[in-house]
């Protein structure tokens, strides 16, 4: 069995890895406690609002423009802010009408897949 310290979106999880025979059955699955060290996590953004519909980057790329605030009305399709990614802007619309709850990146932000870029409620 080998050790690893594997991190995952700055949590670092202790995991343990055990080698297979080609013809052995699997042990049970252990799951993964994250490690006692754990690095110090960088400031959050805003934390998300729990209830709502969460909108996230469909993609990794850089925020050009935010094109809504907090308590805004918003309607199905309405742009909520600017992607720019492989030199072409994207807008990241409004999946459903509603209140903007919160709005989780600025203008000028680098984003991943999956980035929470706001929440309507």
């Amino acid at each position: 069995m080998k050790r690893y310290n594997i991190t995952v979106n700055g949590k670092a999880y202790d995991v343990a890895v055990e080698e297979l025979d080609a013809g052995a059955a699997p042990a049970a699955p252990v799951a993964a406690a994250p490690a006692a060290a754990a690095p110090a996590a960088a400031a959050p953004a805003a934390a998300p609002v729990a209830d709502g519909t969460k909108v996230s980057a469909p993609m990794p790329g850089t925020i050009l423009d935010v094109k809504v605030s907090v308590g805004d009305t918003v309607a199905e399709g309405q742009a909520l802010a600017i992607l720019e990614a492989m030199k072409m802007e994207n807008d990241i619309n409004a999946p459903c009408a509603g209140k903007v709850l919160s709005v989780n990146v600025q203008k000028g932000a680098a984003v991943e897949t999956g980035t929470l870029v706001c929440v309507i409620g």
